[in-house]
Formats: structure tokens, C-alpha cells, sequence
């Protein structure tokens, strides 16, 4: 096996070092380069394979080690704490030892604070999805939580992206049957609203309410900020898109900054329609 050259860690973060070194880096996290002390091409290939090993067991423990530490740091000493179902903790630590993104490990972290404080709000398929999600997707996932939305009082988030006639006369009127809102406009592309469904995070399908009228006004909250829309007319009704289970679970973590900008073009795009108080 050849040798594999020293690649110190501060060139890895630097954008302009080669990718050959950059690959070669990787090597050596791997266990398959030269350290002090060791030589890959000296030792046999069980060798090199427990070597691998004992790197690949200290990155693990260190992984949990961090995610127990940013645990503690969010765990109130003044609440009474809950003892964990061992099978939960026994999977969570299985999986969260591969985590080794440190914004994705303070996720995890909060995860099993809040799980000690108040036990059976992240279910272990939660888990495993989120041991899939990629810093990437929790971004997107973020960003969409910024213009998330419950209605009616129904705990459920959706992202609310307009309105249509179902039917009656005002529909030979217009020269659309609805309107709705760009989420490309606030950072979200249909790219990531995809992204998203495929991550487990939103449901696939597109969701409408039933048909509205002025006797039954919507009440909807965005960040806090309470809405009632009351029709205008009537066969009205709201298309969503609705976060799944998993996503409203992972919603708990994220306290996103609502996006006043989305706000404000809700309020233009149901004016011609509702009244809005």
C-alpha cells in the first residue's frame, strides 16, 4: 500500500488546497494513511482493518460525547426529569454516534434534552429520518418553517400557497379559477419543496380545506401573528401543502424568525377575495 502523504488539518479547510490532497486528508480519517506511529504499508490488512477501526470507534464516542455535552447544556435542572424507555435510548445512541455534522449534532443534542424533560415527542422513525437529513435539507426544512402556518386552531403546520373557486358563477369571470403564492419569492423553490417530500418532511400530495363562506371565516397563525380571513364570496377554498408527522416532530427544534416579507404577500393575495382582520 503506498504511503500517503501529511496533510495537516488546517489545509483541509482551506478552499484553494488540491483535491488530491483534500482526498488524500480523507485517507488518513479513514485510517488508511501514515501516521505517528503507523504505516499502512508496514502493517498486514488486519491490521490496517483494526486500525481503521479504533479511528472509526473514537470518531463514534466522540460524536456521542459532543451530542451528550450540547444535551446537558439544554436540560433545566429546575423541571423533573423522566426516565427514558431503554430501547429509545438504546437506538438513539445508535444512530446519533454517526452524526458527525457539528450543526446536526446540536439538533440531536435538543432532541434528547427535550425527550428528558417531556418523553414521547420524537419517535424513533423520527430519528431515523433525521439521521438521513443532510445539513442541506435542514436548511430548506428551516426555511420553510419561517412561512408554516396552523389553521383553525389545528396544531398541524401547512404551508398555505393560495386559493381557488371551486365552483359557481364567478368562475367564467376570471381568468384564472385561483391564485396563488411563489414560494420561490421567500427562498423555497419547488426544488426543495420536493427535497422535502422526499426527505419525509412534507406530505406529497397537495391538500385543500373544504369550501368556505363568510358564516365560517378561517383563522390562521404565522409565527404567532393571528389572521382571520372571512370570504367574500362563496366556493372558496385554501390549497396547502401539510408537514407529516415527522416534520411537525422536527418542528418542535426550530424556532425560525417569521418571514414578514411572506406575510405581507398573503395579506395582498387574499384581499380581493376575504376581508382580512
Amino acid at each position: 500500500m503506498a504511503e500517503i502523504v501529511n496533510v495537516s488539518a488546517s489545509q483541509s479547510s482551506q478552499p484553494d488546497v488540491s483535491a488530491r490532497k483534500k482526498a488524500l486528508l480523507l485517507g488518513r480519517q479513514l485510517g488508511l494513511g501514515s501516521e505517528e506511529g503507523y504505516r499502512p504499508a508496514n502493517a498486514s490488512i488486519a491490521e490496517r482493518a483494526e486500525h481503521r477501526a479504533r479511528k472509526l470507534s473514537s470518531q463514534y464516542q466522540s460524536n456521542i460525547e459532543t451530542i451528550y455535552a450540547i444535551a446537558i447544556s439544554h436540560t433545566p435542572s429546575d423541571v423533573t426529569g423522566a426516565d427514558l424507555d431503554p430501547d429509545w435510548v438504546h437506538q438513539f445512541f445508535k444512530l446519533a454516534e454517526q452524526i458527525h455534522n457539528r450543526n446536526m449534532q446540536e439538533l440531536w443534542g435538543r432532541i434528547l434534552a427535550n425527550e428528558i424533560t417531556s418523553p414521547g415527542n420524537f419517535s424513533l422513525r423520527t430519528l431515523s429520518t433525521l439521521k438521513q437529513l443532510t445539513h442541506k435539507e435542514a436548511q430548506m426544512f428551516e426555511k420553510a418553517l419561517t412561512i408554516a402556518v396552523t389553521i383553525n386552531g389545528d396544531s398541524k403546520l401547512k404551508l398555505l400557497n393560495g386559493y381557488r373557486y371551486a365552483r359557481g358563477v364567478g368562475r367564467l369571470f376570471r381568468k384564472s379559477e385561483g391564485a396563488t403564492i411563489a414560494f420561490s419569492l421567500f427562498g423555497l423553490p419547488y426544488s426543495s419543496i420536493l427535497t422535502l417530500m422526499d426527505a419525509g418532511l412534507l406530505h406529497r400530495s397537495e391538500f385543500e380545506t373544504g369550501e368556505l363562506n363568510s358564516k365560517n371565516p378561517v383563522n390562521f397563525t404565522l409565527a404567532g401573528a393571528k389572521k382571520r380571513l372571512t370570504p367574500k364570496h362563496g366556493h372558496l377554498l385554501l390549497s396547502y401543502y401539510r408537514l407529516t408527522s415527522t416534520g411537525d416532530e422536527l418542528a418542535q427544534l426550530v424556532r425560525p424568525k417569521p418571514d414578514q416579507e411572506y406575510a405581507k404577500a398573503l395579506n395582498a393575495l387574499f384581499s380581493k377575495d376575504f376581508k382580512i382582520d
